[in-house]
């Protein structure tokens, strides 16, 4: 099912509308409007495994990446649309992620591949930690987070790795991004996509395919796909 929604997202028209139109049979929960100038909209879909969960991201030009995590906010699969690649979890991870694990003990780490038939398998290794600080934003209540990650290629070369503090909302069983340092072999940087607005059902500016929060700001552009936002 995973598979035939990233499909039907891929494929959906442009839509006159600013609403962002969804695949047939899904249903949206919550629309985030994040700092760096990117909406997400979250929803689940009929027929997936219960738990399952899916976001597409959009900025200023549109649509740019769509993905699935399963009940434990495990990244399953996703489209990156700038890059133009798609991955998907490989079928025994070696060390699976966890959010049961992190709620419960403040810890949790991951070791898993994606196969991609674009740019090949990419090994990630890491953790989240909870910091033990709460905040409220937008009336929501969420957890803090601090994270390492490394991704390598098949043969062991690293291909970029990255630190952070992120959010989790313990309720939606998901991870929110904040503020992430990447350095890879030639190049360094630094992102914040901390969530703004909590937009629920009925509300104003639900479903919208314009991000509002920081946007028109010179940013450098760089090709690289992030975990959570091997996103979870």
């Amino acid at each position: 099912m995973r598979g035939a929604v990233l499909i039907a997202l891929l494929a959906a028209p442009v839509a006159a509308q600013d609403v962002y139109p969804l695949p047939e049979g899904c249903r949206a929960y919550v629309t985030i409007q994040m700092r760096d100038c990117s909406v997400s909209h979250h929803f689940t879909c009929a027929g997936d495994p219960e738990g399952y969960q899916h976001r597409v991201d959009l900025d200023e030009e549109g649509l740019s990446y769509s993905g699935t995590i399963d009940a434990e906010a495990q990244w399953m699969a996703s489209r990156h649309y700038r890059s133009m690649h798609s991955e998907v979890l490989e079928a025994a991870p070696a060390d699976r992620s966890s959010m049961s694990a992190l709620l419960a003990e403040g810890y949790d780490s991951w070791d898993f591949v994606t196969e991609s038939p674009e740019i090949g398998p990419t090994r990630y290794v890491g953790f989240d930690r909870l910091t033990g600080d709460e905040v409220v934003i937008d009336g929501q209540r969420l957890l803090r987070t601090e994270y390492e990650i490394v991704a390598t290629m098949a043969d062991g070369t690293e291909v970029w790795r990255g630190t952070g503090r992120e959010y989790v909302h313990p309720d939606w069983r998901m991870f929110l991004s904040g503020q992430s340092s990447y350095v890879m072999p030639d190049d360094s940087f630094e992102t914040d996509g901390a969530p703004v607005e909590f937009i629920l059902p009925g509300e104003p500016g639900f479903l919208s395919r314009n991000p509002k929060h920081g946007c028109g700001m010179v940013m450098s552009l760089l090709s690289i796909d992030t975990t959570e936002e091997i996103s979870r």
